[in-house]
């Protein structure tokens, strides 16, 4: 009897401490063996997918399964296997559920280089945003980050969106959009790592004398964030780096256009105009937009 009992305490606290629901259906039995293998040296999770996909096909917590599926996937280097299935069995899951599986393919778009698929996604979820649907409707949703959860507002959500739209671009090396859009999200939520990334946005274009005052204010303390050494640090060697690129004289290869369409730039106006109503009706920063597409139609 005490060994049952004894037992019984062990499963109770293997539940709590690693957030596993009780029960013995497919999922619970796929997040033991993600669980148990993640303990292993040769961290095999085959078996947890297998069992993933028996939860999914049995309707089992389908969007847990996904989302689970897709983390050890994507940590064997099945990344391409992963999208494919969070695209043919989402629509088994609940409304609610598809911006959370959105926040998924991007980060798994992201994982293996398929950067304008995650550009096309976030710009959707800046759609929604603009149009009310981001959060199922609500101004603020629970997230969770090393354990812990924290409230996100639509606000903050639209910043990070953009910071992660900015840094696509700069992977496309087409960092006239990426500066338009990085400058909209310290508009909206300033921090000093999308800061440092603006001042790169601007080094690339030779535009020194507008990026070195956006470094100096990480350096100095000036911006959200940049209390943390790591980002000081990087704005300190982007600092260093344009004094040295300052003295080059090799001439810059030719950038991209700005690949905003119209659709997308003016409902990211629109938005922007709520956030700042006291603004004209026009924001500076699209009529540098036109700008550019004027510069870039001669």
């Amino acid at each position: 009897m005490e060994v049952v009992n004894s037992r019984r305490k062990e499963e109770e606290q293997f539940h709590i401490i690693h957030k596993v629901p009780s029960g013995d259906g497919p999922y619970v039995k796929a997040k033991h063996a993600q669980i148990l293998n993640l303990q292993l040296v040769e961290r095999d999770q085959e078996g947890a997918i297998v069992w993933f996909w028996k939860a999914i096909n049995a309707g089992d917590r389908v969007e847990s399964a996904l989302k689970d599926m897709a983390v050890v996937m994507k940590q064997l280097d099945r990344t391409e296997e992963a999208i494919e299935a969070i695209k043919s069995f989402r629509c088994l899951c609940p409304k609610s559920a598809q911006e959370s599986l959105d926040n998924v393919l991007i980060d798994l778009f992201k994982k293996c280089g398929k950067v304008d698929e995650q550009i096309a996604l976030l710009k959707q979820k800046l759609r929604m945003i603009y149009r009310g649907e981001a959060f199922n409707g609500r101004p603020t949703k629970t997230a969770r980050s090393h354990g812990k959860k924290f409230q996100v507002s639509v606000r903050q959500e639209t910043s990070r969106i953009l910071g992660n739209l900015g840094w696509a671009y700069m992977q496309k090396s087409n960092f006239m959009a990426a500066e338009v859009v990085y400058k909209k999200a310290q508009m909206i939520d300033p921090d000093a790592n999308k800061a440092c990334n603006l001042g790169l946005c601007l080094m690339k274009q030779a535009r020194y004398e507008e990026a070195c005052p956006i470094l100096q204010h990480v350096v100095n303390g000036e911006i959200p964030g940049s209390d943390d050494i790591r980002a000081r640090n990087r704005a300190q060697e982007l600092l260093m780096e344009m004094e040295k690129c300052r003295h080059m004289s090799e001439l810059l290869p030719a950038l991209p256009g700005l690949d905003l369409d119209d659709d997308f730039v003016n409902g990211l106006e629109k938005l922007m105009n709520v956030w700042a109503p006291s603004r004209s009706k026009r924001l500076p920063i699209f009529e540098q937009i036109e700008s550019f597409r004027d510069q870039l139609a001669c």
